[in-house]
C-alpha cells in the first residue's frame, strides 16, 4: 500500500484526490498540508480520509511523518515547487509535482540532483499525454506516417477574467513565475517538446492586453526554428473566448492534429493540390486501430506513477521532460524580454537561468493591485481533444 501525502489543497488538488481515490487497493492518502490548515482539514473531511492528518506546512509534515509517506503530490503555486520537492526527496519520499516543474532552470537542476541523490522518483504533471487523441498524434509522428514535420501550430487558447489575477500569488513574477506561457501553455509546450523536441532557435513577443492588475503576460506568440527548415508557432493566451486548443502538424504527406483531423494533398502536374482521400483513410484507419487508454488525464498519470513506485521503475513523464518544457518557456521569456532570437540549449551562465535573473530581466506590464486569499467559482482544466474544432 503506497502512502500518499498532498501538499497544497487548492483547486488543482481535486484531480489528485480523484486519481488516488480511484485506486484504494494500491494507495491511501495519509496526510494533507496547506498554509491554510483548515483547508487541509476540510480535505480530510470531504474525502473521508480516515486516519489522515492535517498540517500547516510540508516541513511540519515531513518532521512528523516522513517515514510514513511514500509519495507526495505537490499542488502549490509554482514559486515553491522546487523547495518542497527537494525537501520531500531528501526525506525519502517519491514526488509528483504539478506543472510547471519550477520557476527556473536552476531550480529544475536542483530538483534533478536531489532525485539522483535520493534514489527516489520525480515526476512532473503533464496529464494531457494521457489522452487518446494526443497519444494518437504522437504515434502517427513516431511512425513517420506523414513524413518529416514541416510546420507545427500550437494554439494554447484560454480565457480568464480580470479577477483571475486578484488571487494573492497570481500575476506576480516572483510567485507565479510568469503568465499564460508558464502556467497555461505549459501543457501544450510539453506536448510539442514530447513530439518534436527542443528547437535550435526561438523568437517571441510578450504582451499584456487585458489584465491591468497583473505584472505578467496574458498573451505571447513564439516562432521556433528546427533543423532542415521546419518551423513551429506557439500562441499562449488567456484572452481567447471559447478556449479552443489544438496542436496541428503539417508533414510532407499530410496534416494531422489533436483534436483529430487529417488532410492530405498530392500534386497535380502544375503543382496545385488535389485531395489524397486514400491516404487520409489510411491514417484514419491507423488511429482507429490504436488501443484506448484505461485511465486518462491526472488519473492516468497517477496510475503510471503508482506503477513506477511499486516496480521501482521510471515514470512516463520524468524530471528531464519537465525541465525541457521549462527550458522552452524560459527561451520564450528571454526572446520576448530582450527582443532577440535565442539559441538553445541555454547555458548555466545565461541571465535567465536563475529566478533572480528572470525577475531582473522580464517586463512588468502592470502593477498588481489586489491580493485575495481565495477565489470562489469553478475552474476549467483544458480540452479533452476529442471534438473537432
Amino acid at each position: 500500500m503506497i502512502r500518499v501525502a498532498i501538499v497544497g489543497v487548492g483547486n488543482i488538488s481535486r484531480l489528485h484526490f480523484e486519481g488516488y481515490l480511484t485506486f484504494p487497493e494500491r494507495c491511501k492518502v495519509v496526510a494533507l498540508a496547506d498554509i491554510l490548515p483548515e483547508r487541509a482539514q476540510e480535505g480530510i473531511t470531504h474525502h473521508n480520509l480516515t486516519g489522515a492528518r492535517a498540517f500547516s506546512s510540508h516541513t511540519q509534515m515531513l518532521a512528523e511523518m516522513a517515514g510514513e509517506i511514500d509519495l507526495v503530490s505537490i499542488c502549490t503555486p509554482p514559486y515553491c515547487h522546487a523547495q518542497i520537492a527537494i525537501d520531500c526527496l531528501k526525506a525519502g519520499c517519491n514526488v509528483l509535482v504539478e506543472k510547471p516543474m519550477a520557476a527556473s532552470l536552476e531550480e529544475c537542476d536542483a530538483m534533478l540532483a536531489a532525485e539522483k541523490e535520493s534514489g527516489k522518483i520525480l515526476s512532473v504533471v503533464a496529464q494531457n499525454r494521457f489522452r487518446d487523441p494526443i497519444q494518437a498524434v504522437k504515434k502517427v509522428l513516431d511512425a513517420q506516417l506523414i513524413g518529416r514535420v514541416l510546420h507545427a501550430q500550437v494554439d494554447s487558447f484560454w480565457w480568464r477574467g480580470h479577477s483571475y489575477y486578484d488571487l494573492w500569488w497570481r500575476g506576480r513574477w516572483d510567485k507565479e513565475g510568469g503568465g499564460c506561457t508558464l502556467n497555461h501553455a505549459v501543457h501544450h509546450i510539453d506536448m510539442l517538446m514530447w513530439m518534436m523536441g527542443l528547437p535550435d532557435k526561438v523568437t517571441a513577443v510578450l504582451s499584456n492586453a487585458a489584465h491591468d492588475n497583473s505584472e505578467v503576460e496574458d498573451i505571447s506568440i513564439a516562432v521556433l526554428q528546427y533543423p532542415q527548415g521546419a518551423l513551429a508557432q506557439i500562441t499562449s493566451s488567456v484572452i481567447h473566448h471559447g478556449e479552443e486548443q489544438q496542436l496541428i502538424f503539417q508533414g510532407e504527406k499530410a496534416r494531422v492534429s489533436a483534436p483529430w483531423k487529417v488532410s492530405a494533398s498530392i500534386s497535380q502536374p502544375n503543382g496545385f493540390p488535389i485531395r489524397n482521400e486514400a491516404f487520409e483513410k489510411e491514417l484514419d484507419d491507423f488511429v482507429a486501430s490504436l488501443p484506448t487508454l484505461k485511465y486518462i488525464g491526472h488519473t492516468g498519470q497517477i496510475e503510471n506513477v503508482l506503477t513506477a513506485v511499486e516496480t521501482k521503475g521510471r515514470p512516463a513523464i520524468d524530471g528531464v521532460s519537465g525541465r525541457a518544457t521549462i527550458e522552452m518557456i524560459t527561451a520564450i521569456f528571454k526572446a520576448g524580454s530582450t527582443h532577440t532570437a535565442v539559441s538553445l540549449p541555454l547555458a548555466k551562465d545565461d541571465a535567465f537561468y536563475t529566478v533572480e535573473g528572470i525577475l531582473k530581466n522580464t517586463p512588468r506590464f502592470f502593477m498588481k493591485t489586489t491580493s485575495l486569499e481565495t477565489l470562489g467559482g469553478d475552474i476549467t482544466v483544458g480540452s479533452d481533444y476529442k471534438m473537432k474544432l
